[in-house]
């Protein structure tokens, strides 16, 4: 028996659209799809026309139980797609113990790209950017994240962070605290969506147009 794949699949950030025709073709074809929830796992199914499958829950409260078994099934010939809620997988996502453990298995592990809010932002950037520094999710704590932001600072080249919907407001104001209310920075702002915007300005310039908002974002700070 040969052993099956783990696909890495990217799907749309908002804009169906965006599904690729081998993210269409692996979804289809898998045995099962690895998902954060079964729910999004579903719904997502639903809206690109895709049959019912298997789905398989992966996320913070149950990954270090999962592993073994998925990478298991894998070695035995089956062949599961990951996914995240919207995206690119894993970036700050469920999987990366799952990678790990296929791949010291030997087995193939392979990407399918495609949709990627961070891909997306920098290709709209008004300037050349040949260096970049992923910042991620910041800590939830609040002295961690000020520690953090200080550390990033330092580094002299363009900054990307990213953070839930309802704490926009509060992102921004931390980074005018910490690099300066008239620091430039890139806010993508719902992208794909019908209320895609792109704000290049200050912080407070751009804090000024988005303050109370809610939204998914990419924040590069410059």
């Amino acid at each position: 028996m040969n052993p099956g794949v783990l696909y890495i699949v990217a799907t749309p950030i908002g804009d169906l659209g965006d599904i690729t025709l081998r993210a269409l073709e692996v979804l289809r074809n898998a045995d099962a799809i690895i998902c954060e929830e079964t729910r999004q796992g579903s719904t997502l199914l639903k809206k690109l026309g895709l049959p019912t499958k298997e789905l398989i829950p992966l996320n913070e409260h149950n990954e270090a139980q999962q592993v073994s078994e998925l990478a298991i099934r894998i070695l035995q010939g089956q062949s599961l797609a990951l996914v995240s809620d919207c995206g690119t997988p894993v970036f700050a996502d469920p999987g990366h113990a799952l990678i790990r453990q296929v791949a010291e298995y030997g087995l193939r592990v392979v990407p399918i790209p495609g949709a990627s809010s961070l891909m997306a932002a920098l290709s709209v950037l008004n300037f050349k950017i040949e260096q970049f520094v992923y910042g991620g999710f910041l800590s939830r704590d609040a002295n961690q994240r000020r520690n953090e932001l200080m550390r990033l600072r330092s580094l002299r080249m363009p900054i990307v962070l990213l953070d839930t919907p309802y704490r926009l407001t509060a992102l921004l104001e931390e980074v005018s605290r910490t690099f300066g209310k008239d620091h430039t920075i890139t806010l993508a702002f719902n992208l794909t969506l019908p209320s895609e915007a792109i704000y290049r300005g200050t912080v407070s310039e751009v804090l000024q147009q988005v303050r109370g908002r809610k939204g998914e974002f990419v924040l590069v700070i410059h």
